[in-house]
């Protein structure tokens, strides 16, 4: 009986093709045929399996298959094989449509295949369920998801609270917004500003760039106020302390000279000129009562130290000359004593001289409303004597009298906060300022700012060269362990660790630094300015940084509109080598106040041709900038007009070349004068007369209405009707 043939309609997702598909029938026991259904287009294939182990198949297809032999490899036409897959890919839809879903949820297995056992067994063909591949991938898919919506929400813009000092690079503003600084130059150029990475913007301009890129702007505290707090006196504890008393006047009225005797010393005589030119303190005892003195310079240079001096002090004791009067620094150190609000004391010094005249002092006090007691005011005024000691107990008493109604008192307990009088670099001991502690008491080893320096008091020495562990209010006081030399003016104090004063002082660098370089905005006018000027390049060099101060302020003040000063370098020691290559690279003039070149420095000056002036008065010092800065100014030169002739015609003569045949129109024309060739109203060019020519004989001068001949030198471009103008010229050299 023939066994009974198997159909089986071919259908599903199965990526097996038919050659596979033969190959695995080979192994079979049994014979199948697979009869693909109708499609689309009507084509219809079956496989018949037979028990000689020989397959034939039967299609409409135009290919049959053979046996394939493992030799070689199976190969079917490009066209057939495209045929084989739609015709797969047409039988697998129609499949997922006719079929129904599965509806077990928990099967763990997929059925990616149709195999010849299953075809077989006649199981039914199910939808395929879900991996455990599948599943594992879903939920990383879910997680991938997940991950990104997390990283969309951390790349939100964050709000962040950006400190803002007075000055402010684009630079380090982008770091502290943590915003790219390229966006913020192109906000920049939005608004009409061109700036740089390393362009600095005031405080207003940075608030409003962090605003604009959704951050809080929060003003950064100054170095200053910081301070401030530190400075503010504890209330406990308060004590009386001496008094700091200024002594103000004009030059040469006896400042120094009542110090001198109060002190009984001899500081007039250390003095170069006989006028003080270094702020000084020092301190009296008088009937166990301590007064503080501050002596202060009177001329006219020395202004900063006067205002220094006046915002110190306590009382100011105004000197004027009983034979002299009321001189310009008298009147601003009156200026400077009612501006820092502070009592005067007036000592009308030189009584004893024949001419002096006290009243008239009083009279023309009343002019600057200081108006004597018997003259029902409130200024003590005492007539005193350096020379013959008269009254100089009571001018005491009477600044005694002012302190004890000022009240003074201060907190000793607390750290020690001054002001530096003055600062210098000693050669053996290295920088050294001169303080007056105005609160607190100032211990030996504490550290300590002073403007943009910082150090740690190594040694405290006091007005009369005594080295001392402390240093209580109002006391003057030399003090060693600072790390560069201060400026006169600066503050004075004391912290509690090397750390807060390192970087207290590298802010005030940083804020320094900062406020000079703001954003420059380029204008027509700055453009295009007159840049024609002289400048004179100036090297100071001096013993103390008041005189320098001094000097550089003078200097200043001389002005002019042809010639400018340049302060190259303004600093406190010997002149050194590198002040001379200095002034050798900047064609500057090396000036040396009160101090001495060193041996090196001299013989590299001497070697380069750097000359170095040496000075010890101040006055000597502003009459040479005066002069070299005069040297600078184009002399004036004045012309005077002796003569004019007219060309007639020209010739040439052997020997000499092409001669003008001139008339003489006005004047004389003289030979050895200047002349200049002037054509259509224009000068063309300027000379001197070579010679002149009269009948063929050389004349030294013709004049007006004769004819002559006449060459100029280097010049021989005549043509007639040219005029040739005579003069004179006299150089004036100018002075500032």
């Amino acid at each position: 009986m023939e066994k009974k043939k198997i159909k089986l309609t071919i259908s599903g997702s199965s990526k097996k093709t038919i050659s596979n598909i033969e190959l695995t029938k080979l192994k079979g026991k049994n014979s199948v045929i697979i009869e693909k259904k109708l499609g689309r287009f009507g084509n219809k294939a079956s496989f018949t399996k037979t028990n000689n182990q020989k397959t034939s198949f039967k299609s409409k297809l135009p290919f049959v298959f053979k046996e394939p032999k493992f030799s070689k490899p199976f190969t079917t036409s490009t066209n057939d094989f495209e045929k084989r897959k739609l015709a797969e890919q047409r039988a697998t839809r129609r499949l997922k449509e006719e079929l129904p879903q599965r509806g077990k949820s928990g099967s763990k297995r997929r059925e990616l295949k149709l195999t010849i056992s299953r075809a077989l067994s006649g199981e039914d063909i199910e939808t395929k369920g879900r991996s455990l591949a599948s599943l594992r991938r879903a939920r990383q898919k879910e997680n991938r998801d997940l991950k990104k919506e997390e990283i969309k929400e951390n790349l939100k813009p964050i709000k962040r609270d950006v400190k803002i000092p007075e000055v402010i690079t684009i630079r380090e503003l982008a770091n502290r917004m943590a915003e790219q600084s390229s966006n913020i130059i192109k906000h920049l150029l939005g608004m009409g500003v061109t700036a740089t990475i390393n362009h600095s913007i005031n405080a207003d301009t940075a608030e409003y760039l962090v605003q604009e890129f959704d951050h809080n702007p929060v003003k950064e505290q100054k170095t200053e106020e910081i301070i401030k707090k530190i400075k503010e006196v504890k209330k406990k504890k308060l004590k009386n302390r001496p008094p700091i008393v200024t002594v103000m006047g004009h030059v040469d009225h006896g400042k120094t000279s009542v110090l001198d005797v109060l002190r009984k010393s001899n500081i007039v005589s250390g003095e170069f000129g006989g006028i003080t030119q270094h702020i000084g303190a020092y301190q009296i005892n008088y009937n166990s009562n301590k007064i503080t003195f501050i002596d202060t310079p009177g001329h006219a240079a020395f202004t900063e130290m006067r205002a220094r001096g006046s915002k110190l002090t306590d009382i100011v004791i105004l000197v004027v000359a009983a034979d002299d009067g009321i001189k310009p620094q008298t009147v601003e150190s009156i200026k400077h004593a009612k501006a820092a609000n502070v009592p005067i004391v007036v000592a009308i010094n030189k009584c004893d001289l024949q001419n002096a005249d006290p009243q008239k002092i009083k009279n023309q006090l009343l002019e600057y409303e200081l108006i004597a007691e018997e003259l029902s005011g409130d200024t003590l005024i005492v007539e005193i004597s350096t020379k013959t000691k008269q009254n100089l107990d009571k001018l005491i008493e009477s600044v005694l009298l002012q302190a004890e109604l000022l009240d003074l008192k201060t907190d000793y307990e607390s750290n020690a906060t001054g002001a530096v009088l003055e600062s210098k670099i000693d050669v053996g001991r290295g920088p050294i300022v001169n303080i007056i502690v105005t609160s607190g008491t100032l211990i030996k080893g504490d550290y300590f700012v002073s403007g943009l320096k910082w150090g740690k008091v190594r040694a405290i020495i006091n007005d009369t060269g005594t080295s001392v562990n402390e240093a209580y209010p109002a006391t003057p006081a030399e003090v060693l362990g600072i790390n560069g030399a201060a400026k006169a003016g600066d503050d004075f104090i004391v912290l509690e660790s090397e750390k807060e004063a390192k970087s207290l002082s590298d802010a005030r660098i940083q804020e320094k630094q900062e406020s000079n370089n703001p954003l420059t905005f380029v204008t027509q006018d700055s453009a295009f300015k007159d840049k024609t000027s002289e400048e004179l390049n100036i090297i100071i060099k001096s013993d103390v940084h008041g005189s320098s101060e001094a000097i550089k302020n003078a200097i200043s003040q001389i002005k002019h509109d042809e010639v400018k000063s340049k302060i190259m370098l303004s600093d406190i020691g010997m002149v050194t080598e590198t002040d001379v290559l200095l002034a050798k690279a900047s064609n500057a003039v090396l000036v040396a106040f009160n101090v001495k070149p060193s041996k090196e420095a001299k013989k590299l000056a001497e070697q380069e041709k750097i000359a170095i002036y040496s000075y010890n008065i101040i006055y000597e010092v502003l009459d040479f900038i005066k002069n070299k800065m005069s040297g600078l100014l184009t002399p004036d030169v004045q012309e005077k007009i002796i003569g004019s002739a007219e060309i007639l015609e020209i010739f040439k003569v052997s020997r000499v070349g092409k001669v003008a045949g001139s008339k003489v129109i006005e004047g004389e024309i003289s030979q050895d004068s200047n002349a200049r060739v002037i054509r259509d109203g224009t000068i063309i060019f300027k000379g001197k007369i070579e010679s002149i020519y009269r009948e063929k004989n050389q004349a030294k001068q013709v004049s007006a209405g004769l004819e002559c001949g006449i060459t100029i030198k280097d010049f021989n471009d005549f043509q007639k009707k040219d005029v040739i103008e005579a003069y004179n010229s006299t150089v004036t050299e100018r002075r500032i």
